[in-house]
């Protein structure tokens, strides 16, 4: 059965059958073969990605013209590399490149967000890198610095499309001083969902206090499913789509469901009402900032961009962040019993570049990858925004003077896990959502759940659906 949300996306490329669709759409691949014995001659290849100079994304425009490109020319003469620079919102973006790769033309390097990775490979759009550019692909020591969860970012049903660009990861965040006045050690490592629990409670004597702030509902979107379900889902043992279905009314749903009621119905160690503002998310910033809010599931984002002291850098800067606030990792719901056996998880995010399928000249575009993604490739794409790479040696020198990216790169990366490229998840995700808000606002878990499973039938189809 074909699911509604990749109908959406064959759809969309059908266009392509439309005269005149792709003259405003798509672009058409400029890639030659001309070679000679002595070298390489007359080769043109394009990169493209939702960036552009003086706009969305300025910083990747602009290194991809200059840095990225004339370091590959230089060293490559013959070889002319162009880029094709998009400024549009990403629904666009993946409506263009969609399109591109349905009727056989595009780019050669292709920067694509890594959620719509398998919706592209079960379209037929992507293939394996290997399939593309061959042995190459396999020789490139590279992947010896990407360990094998983050390689998951731009991969689907165990084979690699792309090489991953970037990444983070979800933890606790924590305020010490807090803590410290709860009796609580300020050097925390929760091992299990007990644990959590027990530190919440501890934090709920402290008046003027919210213990803890796990993401619900439907108004913080993602954030809810990406911050809250799906961590504490796969720290049951469970994905929320494996084996070609989706998870429905499962244990391991049950089980996170029955956590947000012990948190904001039962036990009231969570504030209910600020899952349903408009400004939740924001809300939570900045009440934790003020030291109102002991412990926060959140993104190493939230350390780099909302409480970052630095000037102009943090939406709810903290002048005292390295010394008060604390991190640690989201522990499974009892030691082992997270996917994989793991006694700690995690969920990120993350995007990549796929090489088009239909490039005349794969040899020389996955040069080109291996150039983009090389440690001085990374080195130069940072300049200035320091974030997480995806290799072990960029971040061991880049986050040399961050503890916490560092933390991130090293202890969280290893062990986390990644949301399913598929069409559906988006509709699958704002279902879950609902759940949990059901729950939050009075909804036994068991009237929740038949809710959403009621839902997740209209989007992925009954026989789609797995429970126990």
């Amino acid at each position: 059965m074909v699911s509604i949300g990749r109908r959406k996306l064959i759809t969309l490329a059908g266009l392509a059958l439309v005269p005149g669709a792709l003259d405003a759409c798509s672009s058409t691949s400029k890639t030659a073969s001309n070679t000679s014995s002595g070298g390489t001659k007359n080769v043109t290849l394009t990169i493209t990605a939702n960036a552009i100079e003086g706009g969305k994304n300025a910083a990747e425009a602009k290194w991809v013209a200059d840095w990225v490109i004339p370091q590959f020319q230089k060293a490559n003469p013959g070889v002319t590399v162009k880029f094709e620079p998009q400024g549009v919102n990403d629904e666009n973006y993946k409506t263009k490149i969609a399109l591109d790769l349905k009727s056989g033309k595009g780019a050669d390097i292709i920067a694509i967000d890594g959620i719509w990775t398998g919706e592209f490979a079960q379209a037929g759009y992507i293939k394996p890198l290997k399939d593309v550019a061959g042995a190459a692909v396999d020789a490139w020591d590279g992947w010896k610095q990407i360990p094998n969860a983050v390689q998951g970012a731009v991969s689907f049903q165990g084979k690699v499309y792309g090489v991953p660009q970037g990444t983070d990861g979800r933890v606790f965040f924590y305020n010490k001083n807090l803590f410290s006045k709860a009796g609580l050690p300020t050097a925390w490592q929760p091992t299990s969902w007990d644990d959590v629990l027990n530190a919440a409670r501890a934090l709920k004597k402290l008046k003027g206090v919210t213990p803890i702030q796990l993401n619900a509902g439907t108004a913080m979107g993602e954030a809810t499913t990406m911050q809250g379900i799906l961590p504490m889902l796969v720290g049951t043992g469970e994905y929320v789509w494996a084996d070609n279905k989706w998870a429905g009314n499962t244990k391991g749903l049950r089980d996170v469901m029955n956590l947000y009621k012990t948190i904001y119905v039962d036990e009231k160690l969570g504030d209910p009402v600020l899952q349903q503002e408009a400004n939740g998310r924001d809300s939570s910033f900045q009440e934790f900032a003020a030291g109102q809010i002991g412990i926060l599931a959140e993104g190493d984002y939230f350390w780099r961009s909302v409480i970052n002291p630095a000037k102009g850098v943090g939406t709810a800067p903290m002048a005292d962040r390295d010394t008060v606030v604390g991190y640690t990792k989201i522990p499974a719901m009892k030691p082992g019993s997270g996917v994989k056996g793991q006694s700690f998880v995690s969920m990120s995010g993350g995007a990549g570049r796929v090489l088009n399928p239909n490039t005349k000249n794969a040899d020389m575009a996955w040069k080109l990858m291996e150039l983009i993604c090389s440690p001085e490739g990374f080195a130069a794409r940072a300049a200035g925004t320091l974030s997480i790479s995806p290799r072990d040696d960029v971040n061991k020198t880049l986050l040399a003077k961050d503890p916490m990216l560092t933390y991130v790169s090293t202890e969280v990366l290893p062990i986390t896990s990644y949301r399913p490229g598929l069409a559906d998840y988006t509709q699958v995700s704002t279902a879950l959502q609902q759940a949990s808000l059901d729950v939050v606002t009075g909804t036994s878990v068991a009237d929740a759940l038949k809710t959403y499973t009621g839902t997740l039938g209209g989007i992925v189809g009954a026989g789609n659906i797995t429970n126990n």
